[in-house]
């Protein structure tokens, strides 16, 4: 069934119906089922992943898996920095060369609601008896290390927070809710294929780890609400932090990622334009433009100009004011005025008259042609909404006008808010998805939106949503 699908980052793989399947857990190559697409990639993401995805031929503990010498699957760790092996709340998909045809691999993974946390079974082990196993999938250690994975694990949590509040996090963000310190700042310290996953190391919770931090005093952390953390104070003359070198990345890291690394987002240039309706025509024909032209603002503004210095509207005893003809009268002033005004300054002027064109708006991403299109540019709005289950989830639309990937933006705040995320179509909106988070994560989306993919405030909506520290999220 499809719910129970991990989408990664790079998107689904391509399948067609009837493509023969292998379907797998997730950090395991090893398949646990085999089976047939019922539907077609592009299917699929037009259901919102929901419904039947796959017909299964046959599976891990039926009664030919009986027939045969009843062992467990294999763990086969996933396919060293590959791109696809990302997993997300509700599953990742991904292609794999180790299986033989036309087949495409599948993993799945089951939730605990109350938390997000993720449990993922390798054969009949759990996942914590498979953190003890030498090669669990997701952790990616280094192989050069002696150290064992948890050391190792410990280690980069000591590292992304020393560099997370070295390179980071300023006086001004203080106090920092513990779970925006851990999403959008430690997670972004995590060096390139690694991955940072507390739960791994000998703390286990984050705010275990906090406390340990606060015991040898490199920051202070209260509970300003019941249940809600925040780092209130950080001693940044620290001798851990003052002696903290970044670390560069290895060459030989650098090279394996640059041929699998996916492009940094870059915003789009959006300029607001302008677009002659029927009841302005007569003002710019003489300068060659009709109905449905689109112009940018200054050339409206040196339209305006020529026109009323062609007609010598241009006041002579102040040159500050424009004597407006009956063409002007008609285009930018309202019925009650046409008796009443007879001149107008010049901002006023232009003002009025950028106010009545139709608004409409230019989209270039880098690299492609611009895109014109009337109206105005709709912002990506967030909004909190309260579930059934009394809870609140984190609701993003309009990803898509700015180049944003839904399933990207879901699969990196999944990480980061340490919370369940779902994507569906967006209600009201053809070919449109929205991103849905438990609980109230308008801090992460807005380092994510406006610190790290630059966007401007202004195309971002609903930011004052955001939890204050001391109120509970």
């Amino acid at each position: 069934m499809l719910p129970g699908l991990v989408v990664p980052p790079a998107g689904l793989p391509q399948v067609q119906r009837g493509d023969l399947c292998a379907i797998a857990l997730v950090g395991n190559r090893a398949p646990v089922a085999i089976g047939v697409a019922a539907m077609s990639t592009a299917e699929m993401l037009t259901s919102g992943l929901k419904g039947r995805g796959f017909s299964v031929l046959h599976t891990y503990q039926d009664h030919l898996w009986r027939s045969g010498d009843k062992s467990s699957p294999p763990s086969i760790a996933p396919l060293a920095l590959d791109p696809l092996d990302l997993s997300e709340e509700k599953g990742s998909v991904q292609a794999d060369p180790a299986l033989q045809g036309d087949m495409r691999r599948l993993t799945l993974e089951g939730e605990e609601e109350e938390s997000g946390e993720v449990q993922q079974m390798y054969g009949e082990k759990s996942l914590s008896e498979a953190s003890e196993d030498p090669s669990p999938g997701g952790l990616n250690p280094d192989p050069t290390d002696s150290r064992t994975l948890q050391e190792q694990m410990d280690a980069l949590l000591q590292r992304c927070f020393l560099q997370a509040l070295k390179c980071r996090v300023k006086k001004a963000d203080l106090p920092l809710l513990t779970s925006t310190f851990l999403g959008s700042h430690m997670f972004s310290c995590c060096p390139e294929g690694r991955q940072l996953d507390i739960k791994k190391s000998s703390y286990r919770k984050l705010s275990k780890f906090l406390q340990q931090m606060q015991q040898e005093h490199i920051i202070q952390v209260k509970e300003l609400s019941k249940g809600v953390e925040s780092i209130v104070a950080v001693d940044w003359k620290h001798p851990r932090i003052t002696s903290f070198v970044i670390p560069e990345p290895s060459p030989t890291s650098q090279t394996i990622q640059e041929g699998s690394r996916e492009q940094p987002y870059h915003p789009p240039d959006i300029k607001s334009l302008y677009c002659v309706p029927a009841s302005m025509t007569l003002l710019f024909q003489e300068s060659g433009h009709k109905k449905g032209s689109i112009l940018e603002g200054a050339e409206v503004r040196a339209i305006i100009i020529s026109y009323a210095k062609k007609n010598d509207l241009v006041d002579a005893d102040n040159k500050n004011l424009v004597k407006l003809d009956p063409i002007l009268c008609d285009c930018i002033l309202e019925k009650d005025e046409q008796h009443t005004v007879m001149k107008l300054p010049w901002d006023s002027l232009l003002t009025r008259c950028l106010e009545k064109l139709q608004p409409a708006y230019q989209v270039t991403f880098p690299g492609q042609e611009p895109i014109v299109k009337k109206g105005k540019i709709c912002p990506i709005d967030i909004t909190l909404a309260q579930r059934a289950s009394n809870k609140k989830v984190t609701v993003v639309r309009n990803l898509e006008a700015y180049g944003l990937d839904p399933c990207l933006v879901a699969a990196i705040l999944q990480q980061r808010c340490q919370a369940s995320t779902t994507v569906t179509p967006a209600p009201g909106a053809k070919d449109s998805l929205q991103v849905q988070i438990q609980g109230n994560q308008v801090h992460h989306l807005s380092w994510l939106l406006l610190e790290e993919y630059q966007l401007p405030r202004k195309y971002v909506q609903g930011l004052e949503k955001a939890p204050r520290p001391g109120k509970k999220k």
